[in-house]
């Protein structure tokens, strides 16, 4: 014959402990204002530099004889700016005590990706097919989509600088051909130490 055990009604059932409840609140809380909260660590000073080392690279290419050793100026500058802007990034995230893999950091990532690796994809097809002088407007464009999309995530001041990007990027199309270093140098350059400038004084560096 079985056993009955009587089934215990709520009122008789152990109560939720009280610290387990208000650890889950402090999670959900957590979570919401990380999802909800800003990237902040847009490097300002990193920025200047970034723009210093540009106008550098512009004068440099402009005085090449060959066109090819100017985009080679442009490469080297490239991946130069890259590494001044991660460990700027870096730098800054640290004294502000903001992680590189949280939730603001990596949408602001995942927001400026896609239209970089698009730009990139254009640029080596652009190169491949031998269209030089239309790589310089698309890196503007390009860069200032990345930097329009990610900055959503970021600092009002940001997204600013990448649709400024854009708009001296489409205005490039329609100057001539020689022109395409000096915008190089007004864009990667002095759109970023003016805004570099900005970004430094009102958010910390």
């Amino acid at each position: 014959m079985a056993i009955l055990h009587p089934v215990k009604s709520d009122e008789q059932r152990e109560p939720e402990s009280l610290s387990d409840r208000a650890m889950d609140n402090l999670r959900y809380i957590r979570a919401t204002m990380e999802r909800s909260a800003s990237f902040t660590a847009v490097p300002g000073y990193g920025g200047i530099l970034m723009g210093v080392t540009a106008i550098a690279a512009a004068y440099i290419a402009n005085r090449q004889i060959y066109l090819v050793d100017a985009l080679s100026v442009w490469l080297i500058e490239a991946v130069l700016a890259f590494l001044i802007g991660l460990l700027a990034m870096w730098q800054k995230s640290k004294i502000a005590g903001q992680s590189l893999f949280s939730t603001p950091a990596k949408k602001f990532a995942f927001g400026s990706a896609p239209p970089f690796v698009a730009g990139v994809a254009i640029v080596l097809g652009l190169w491949k097919f031998g269209h030089y002088y239309e790589m310089a407007p698309v890196c503007m464009l390009s860069y200032g989509a990345a930097v329009a999309c990610g900055g959503a995530f970021s600092v009002r001041i940001v997204p600013v600088m990448g649709w400024l990007f854009m708009a001296l990027g489409a205005i490039s199309f329609l100057l001539p051909t020689n022109y395409g270093n000096a915008m190089m140098a007004i864009t990667f350059g002095g759109l970023h130490i003016i805004f570099g400038a900005i970004i430094a004084r009102r958010y910390g560096g």
